[in-house]
């Protein structure tokens, strides 16, 4: 489904150039379930937003289904993480003013969807996650974990091939926390490629393939145990 080649991030200040992201080169399959891990600062984060196309100040190769990510303008960009991505994120991101159902619904009010269509597509998913008592309810009146339940349920409507999370346990009591993982692992088993980035083991575990990072390159994978270490080399 992906394969970056090569691929850097960096920031320019006015003292030097800070590197995020060192030469990537991973392949993730369709069907994967995989974890990034590192410290802070590694540059789990910043891979994220690659992979979500959030981000195109890198260079390199991405590929996305043989489509070169690198080659088109940011409006064809867009135009693709809509048609197959869907962001999962720590903070929630829902909008204070939009009920459940409303919040749910707007991902679908970007695509040429008949009115009908989306309403019940909308009343499919609220009776999914179990919060159609919350659909006229706004975020504000709901808990941590009903909050993310309806950050995942806008974020898997339009039902993406790719669904990426950052942290999505990270404010969660363990009790949401394992409702949310055993989400994302029957999303998996149902053919949605997924990519988390945790500190948790214990999320991690769900997954079928964990990644490390470290100061921006990566130092270790699952699939591929003998991974060449990094060598370090100059900024310039």
């Amino acid at each position: 489904m992906i394969q970056l080649k090569n691929l850097e991030r960096s920031y320019k200040t006015p003292a030097a150039q800070t590197w995020v992201l060192r030469r990537i080169n991973l392949e993730i399959r369709e069907g994967e379930f995989v974890t990034i891990m590192g410290p802070s600062g590694a540059g789990k984060s910043s891979l994220l937003n690659v992979l979500a196309l959030l981000d195109d100040q890198w260079t390199g190769e991405y590929w996305f289904r043989e489509q070169g990510v690198h080659d088109l303008k940011r409006k064809q960009r867009g135009e693709l993480a809509k048609r197959n991505v869907g962001m999962v994120f720590q903070s929630y991101h829902l909008l204070d003013d939009l009920t459940v159902q409303e919040n749910i619904d707007l991902p679908l009010s970007y695509k040429d969807i008949p009115r009908a269509q989306r309403q019940s597509m909308v009343a499919d998913t609220l009776d999914r996650f179990q919060i159609v008592a919350k659909k006229d309810l706004y975020p504000s009146q709901l808990s941590g974990g009903q909050q993310q339940l309806v950050g995942i349920a806008r974020a898997v409507i339009h039902k993406p091939s790719l669904l990426l999370a950052d942290e999505p346990t990270g404010n969660l009591h363990s009790g949401h926390a394992k409702e949310i993982m055993e989400l994302f692992r029957d999303l998996n088993q149902q053919g949605t490629t997924i990519v988390q980035v945790t500190h948790s083991e214990a999320n991690a575990s769900y997954g079928s393939r964990t990644i490390q990072l470290g100061d921006g390159w990566l130092v270790g994978d699952t699939a591929n145990p003998a991974l060449p270490q990094p060598t370090e080399v100059s900024a310039s």
